[in-house]
């Protein structure tokens, strides 16, 4: 399901253009993961509970404090210059990159009706970090280039490629030992989406019906330009963790719960 190398970074270099902007702007969504309150007119993270292995968050890392640091500055001017109400802006503590998305919401919920899942997921995911580790007897951490602020449907956040293909056949190879993993298919995880990194900044509120898309489109061209000029933005993934999360602003893990040095 997810491309080869080429097929991504062509893919995701297209992601920051103007033109890009312009498309995915027509097609933008409110996230139900935030909703308005009645009191105080701001908007909260809602229950939006499940499982997800990503790289440990902003707040809980050392090695990417730079990249990190400069991905509050491109949230704080998003912040700046958009209408509060169209942008929800996540706490820096929870940036993070996503490996493998594996269940959450109504699916989660299902899932979490049997008492043992939990056990069940962290003994399948051990299963799934031995089989990529018998692959990768040493670890590599993988280097990501940032290329630039991206929009998806209902977020924004920054595109990442890869420096070496060999670096995305790593993560590849431990997605397919996660979605290949057939205790793991049993308790209802699937793959569903193409493998996109990212660091997401924060997600759409609410969309004025006259919304200038045109007007924001070059907001973003021009912020995107800003932010990408002069030293490189690189991120590097060192470690992948089962977390868990009860909305979008944390995610957190038990010391005992699987993790793997990529």
């Amino acid at each position: 399901m997810d491309d080869n190398y080429q097929t991504y970074v062509n893919r995701v270099l297209r992601l920051p253009l103007p033109e890009t902007y312009k498309s995915q702007l027509q097609n933008i969504q409110e996230s139900p993961k935030f909703q308005l309150q009645e009191v105080g007119g701001e908007r909260q993270a809602v229950a939006f509970p499940g499982y997800t292995i990503v790289t440990p968050p902003e707040g809980e890392e050392t090695e990417n404090q730079a990249f990190y640091a400069n991905l509050q500055a491109l949230q704080a001017q998003l912040q700046q210059q958009l209408d509060p109400n169209l942008f929800v802006p996540l706490p820096p503590d929870s940036f993070h990159l996503t490996v493998a998305d594996l269940i959450w919401d109504h699916a989660y919920r299902d899932a979490a009706k049997n008492p043992d899942f939990e056990q069940q997921l962290c003994d399948r995911m051990a299963q799934s970090f031995q089989q990529y580790q018998r692959m990768h007897p040493q670890s590599h951490p993988v280097r990501l280039q940032a290329v630039g602020l991206i929009v998806m449907p209902r977020a924004i956040g920054v595109g990442l490629v890869p420096k070496e293909e060999v670096a995305y056949e790593q993560l590849l190879q431990l997605r397919r030992a996660i979605y290949q993993n057939p205790g793991l298919m049993a308790l209802g995880i699937e793959q569903q989406y193409h493998f996109t990194a990212h660091v997401t900044l924060g997600y759409f509120g609410s969309i004025p019906p006259e919304l200038d898309r045109d007007r924001l489109s070059e907001q973003f061209t021009q912020l995107n330009q800003q932010w990408i000029t002069g030293v490189p933005q690189e991120m590097w993934a060192y470690r992948a963790e089962l977390r868990k999360f009860d909305n979008m602003t944390r995610y957190y893990r038990e010391p005992d719960w699987p993790s793997l040095e990529i």
